[in-house]
């Protein structure tokens, strides 16, 4: 007899683990109040690397916040009435920074990474959406050549776990992006990698895949979940109960909302990010590029140009600026020159970011048949095939082939 498990969020994340769930011969539901690979799944940068291993909290990152802070174009926003809640996850995230704990975070991020490219290309073949995945370099580039230096931390981070970089300067890297910008000197190339040429449609097309395997979704939103005193779980809905044999919580940045009246009190931020999608650009950018100076990353997708990123902290239900949107229009015409920014789409969506940049993975503990799959930061997308497979892992009662430990909740305790 089959067993049940039940998935709250429809975002890549919850949409891989079902996949991975549904080859073991579970029966799967998916529940989300809105429809599948919405919300940040649909509107990231859409980088795939098995490269990612830098966190987002580094040593002398503080130094950098105050100016980020009062400058409009900065990579960083605070809505200020949000101080007092936002300070208490700033210290964790600042103390997360230290140079002592960067190595097992830098291979717990890798490790979810590593086979995330080959994992998409097999979730997606035989679906007819194969040509969404496309090779792709990292290029992070330069005004100042002397930044691009392969010895400062971050970049010997990654070199020490074989990721393949080579810096180049300004004639192979106009060679490479054309469109760029003169004012770019040097780059360092991050080789390897892929990109989506649209990330909302690749979850859409990995949903309907699971659909065919006989996944079940339901379209509710999901209130309060509580232990049935006869083993497994009860979904409070906006559609009724729904009763779960096992339960998978990815539901993002709404995550720690079901867990607090269970007595798990994590630090969960809503690190809100904007994008800007230039639909007739002028100019074709040939990988994801990274303006280390702005801290934004641009590319071109099946919709026109994306360029992403920032981070805005103001809380989960605060509306949305599209001014932080709209910085993105001068970004993008300093990278790229000749980039036409008339017709454009604007969006924003909420990250699921703890201090550490490790997501929670695994079981509850004290909490039988409860297990989390949330918390991603900035690589949600990145990591989702992985994350997929090491969860179903573990719902299964197998070992997966990774050390879980990093991401336990309990090292918030």
């Amino acid at each position: 007899m089959a067993e049940h498990a039940t998935i709250i969020g429809a975002g890549i994340v919850g949409i891989c683990t079902a996949i991975s769930l549904l080859e073991k011969g579970f029966e799967v539901v998916l529940i989300d109040r809105d429809e599948p690979a919405e919300g940040a799944s649909h509107g990231n940068a859409g980088v795939i690397s098995p490269w990612t291993c830098v966190p987002q909290s580094m040593p002398g990152l503080w130094r950098n916040i105050p100016k980020w802070l009062v400058d409009p174009e900065g990579p960083v926003a605070l809505r200020w009435g949000y101080l007092p809640k936002f300070l208490p996850w700033s210290f964790k995230f600042l103390a997360a920074g230290n140079e002592a704990g960067l190595p097992g975070i830098a291979d717990a991020m890798q490790a979810l990474n590593r086979p995330n490219v080959d994992l998409y290309r097999q979730l997606l073949d035989g679906t007819g959406h194969e040509h969404l995945i496309a090779d792709s370099m990292y290029v992070h580039v330069f005004r100042n050549p002397a930044n691009a230096n392969l010895k400062q931390l971050a970049w010997r981070i990654r070199e020490e776990r074989g990721v393949p970089l080579e810096a180049v300067g300004p004639d192979e890297l106009h060679e490479i992006e054309p469109a760029l910008s003169l004012d770019f000197k040097s780059a360092i190339l991050m080789k390897g990698q892929a990109r989506a040429m649209d990330p909302g449609a690749i979850g859409k097309a990995l949903a309907k895949k699971a659909r065919g395997m006989g996944l079940a979704f339901r379209q509710a939103g999901v209130h309060r979940i509580q232990p049935k005193p006869d083993g497994g779980w009860m979904l409070h809905t906006d559609d009724g109960e729904l009763a779960a044999e096992k339960l998978i919580i990815a539901a993002g940045a709404w995550s720690a909302r079901l867990l607090e009246p269970l007595g798990y009190k994590v630090p969960l931020e809503a690190e809100r990010g904007y994008h800007l999608v230039l639909k007739d650009p002028g100019v074709t950018v040939n990988n994801s590029i990274m303006d280390t100076d702005a801290k934004f990353v641009a590319s071109s997708m099946s919709a026109g140009v994306r360029c992403a990123g920032t981070a805005e902290f103001a809380g989960l239900d605060a509306p949305p600026d599209y001014r932080r949107a709209r910085v993105f229009i001068r970004l993008a015409q300093r990278l790229f020159p000749g980039i036409n920014t008339k017709d454009r789409i604007e969006w924003m969506g909420s990250r699921p970011s703890f201090p550490d940049s490790l997501p929670c993975l695994g079981e509850v503990p004290g909490q039988p048949g409860l297990f989390t799959a949330f918390g991603h930061s900035h690589y949600g997308f990145g990591m989702a095939p992985n994350t997929g497979r090491v969860v179903a892992e573990v719902v299964s009662g197998a070992t997966p082939n990774i050390d879980m430990s990093p991401y336990h909740i309990g090292r918030f305790a």
